[in-house]
């Protein structure tokens, strides 16, 4: 039973995440919904950061989260924490015809085209294009590049959907992963995961943080970030991927925390298979795969 005291002090560390997850840069309208131009209208919009330094501590922290090794090169999933506030910044535009909340994660591809050495310094921009149908919406793909001395060093596509009206034109088929593999190990995920993940992530979206603000959107309970269960699944083999490297995944089912999922991964001649899945009736959280770029 969780007291009035606790409940306050809970609620006063959400909106501390909340606050910090807002991002810092001119000009964004930081009220998401307000104001928002049509989506008839919308060609695309694109934000960048230069000089942004992969700070050692921010590194460990997110490391320690995600269960990647402690090195002096960033973890493979890292450089999307670089990126996120340019993310948060297109969404918060007036230009950008959708609010945030209610932007569902849907896919994520990331190519790492050389290891990133923590401390380094890189330019970040984040450009999204116009729409795309969707049986359910529209999907807009929201491309990343992260690069030093004029060299693309990382690059991430991540696509959200929107539900509702679509557009003009054929909807096509998002990942495939064919024949995922099944088994593997369990991990217990506890109730924090989410709070813990935005501390070191700045993604606060108040449907990770507490069964409250998560009731509030339409969800039994708050669920784990998608970003997070493709870390910790990328972290599970990291030892065994090379520098340069292509993941993708498609986030399939949410997980609520506090939960158990299911692990596993195979690899073959193309690169790696896995799957994050539930361990009472093997339905898919996570599809992911890999190849050498």
């Amino acid at each position: 039973m969780v007291t009035p005291k606790e409940l306050t002090g809970e609620l006063g560390r959400i909106g501390t995440l909340l606050r910090a997850a807002l991002p810092v840069v001119p000009g964004a309208n930081l009220l998401p919904g307000v104001r928002k131009a049509p989506a008839a209208d919308f060609t695309g919009l694109a934000y960048r950061r230069e000089h942004v330094v992969a700070e050692r501590a921010r590194v460990e922290a997110y490391a320690a989260v995600c269960g990647f090794p402690r090195k002096d090169v960033v973890p493979l999933t890292f450089p999307h924490m670089l990126a996120f506030g340019l993310h948060l910044a297109i969404m918060s535009d007036a230009a950008f015809p959708y609010p945030a909340i209610g932007m569902v994660h849907v896919e994520n591809v990331i190519t790492a085209h050389r290891a990133i050495g923590v401390g380094e310094a890189l330019d970040v921009t984040t450009e999204v294009g116009a729409p795309r149908p969707h049986a359910k919406g529209v999907l807009l793909d929201f491309v990343t590049t992260a690069s030093a001395g004029g060299s693309t060093a990382w690059e991430s596509t991540s696509t959200y959907l929107r539900r509702g009206r679509s557009v003009d034109g054929d909807a096509t088929p998002g990942l495939v992963v064919s024949d995922p593999p099944t088994g593997g190990i369990e991990w217990r995920l506890p109730a924090d995961l989410g709070r813990t993940y935005a501390a070191v992530s700045g993604d606060a979206n108040p449907i990770h943080l507490h069964p409250l603000t998560a009731k509030a959107l339409g969800f039994p309970r708050h669920i784990a970030h998608g970003m997070w269960t493709l870390a910790r699944s990328v972290a599970a083999i990291e030892n065994r991927l090379p520098d340069a490297v292509t993941v993708e995944a498609a986030f399939k089912k949410p997980v609520f925390l506090p939960g158990t999922v299911t692990f596993a991964a195979r690899q073959d001649e193309a690169g790696w298979t896995f799957a994050l899945t539930s361990p009472k009736d093997g339905s898919p959280h996570l599809l992911g795969r890999t190849t050498t770029p």
